[in-house]
């Protein structure tokens, strides 16, 4: 079987306004919704490459009051064949530099874009499994980890090792467990989370440090953060995120409703 090769994408929107993401997610998922059905990839002016081995499986507005910049949007894309798949396609549009990169249909939209190339590793679940499965959450945690140089297999085992059976018991199911390429000091894990099991999950924590006497401590909670420290060797930071509907990891496809909640 060969590797799970990943995109995560973090989009900024300047000046603040929410429809802009609202936009940007309409925009990605109807498209993506359409390239499902063909049959071979094709670079096309205003959408650039369009290819169904290229993946948008999960379409997020990043929950803001958690830590992310307002408004965000986050997107995790599967390279379906991994490097000589999707991975390939995307690096052969840029084989001569093809004019047509430059031309968007959201040019001004967007105020930046980070892109993570990420590598699943022994633990971490197949998206086109988890998407064949069914499986969605309401919520989404997402962790970003920078870790001493080298150490980010190591640090991914032991979340697999120790960590997830820790959040498993307070109903978190892991999603991804990544290796962030081309670097050796960062990795990302995906989790997804009911928002009553990651208000238990703060509540078990703060009980734990004797800060709520009304919750069940969970002293693990707080050894896995002390051995987590181990492999740490920067910025750590974990926040939420909510899928928006059309994406394949949302419980909902048709959109409801909007907000301009942070």
């Amino acid at each position: 079987m060969r590797r799970g090769i990943y995109l995560l994408e973090e989009v900024d929107f300047r000046p603040m306004n929410s429809q802009r993401p609202l936009t940007y997610l309409t925009w990605l998922t109807g498209y993506k919704k359409e390239d499902e059905e063909r049959e071979a990839p094709e670079l096309t002016e205003g959408l650039s490459i369009r290819s169904r081995q290229i993946d948008l499986v999960g379409a997020f507005y990043a929950v803001g009051i958690t830590g992310h910049p307002q408004f965000k949007a986050v997107t995790l894309w599967d390279c379906h064949g991994g490097w000589d798949g999707g991975w390939r396609q995307m690096m052969e549009i840029y084989d001569g530099v093809d004019g047509r990169l430059f031309l968007s249909d959201i040019d001004d939209l967007r105020f930046s874009a980070f892109s993570r190339p990420l590598g699943a590793v022994h633990g971490s679940p197949a998206l086109a499994d988890v998407c064949a499965e069914g499986y969605a959450a309401p919520l989404y945690l997402f962790e970003s980890a920078t870790v001493r140089p080298g150490a980010a297999l190591d640090y991914l085992a032991a979340v697999r090792e120790e960590r997830a059976p820790i959040l498993a018991d307070h109903g978190h199911r892991p999603i991804g467990l990544y290796e962030v390429l081309f670097c050796d000091t960062e990795v990302v894990t995906v989790w997804g989370v009911s928002l009553d099991d990651h208000l238990a999950a703060q509540r078990a924590r703060d009980a734990a440090l004797g800060l709520d006497d009304e919750a069940e401590p969970d002293e693990r909670l707080l050894a896995w953060a002390k051995r987590a420290r181990d492999y740490l060797d920067g910025p750590w930071r974990e926040t939420l995120l909510a899928p928006f509907p059309g994406s394949k990891l949302s419980p909902s496809r048709v959109r409801s409703g909007s907000s301009s909640a942070g």
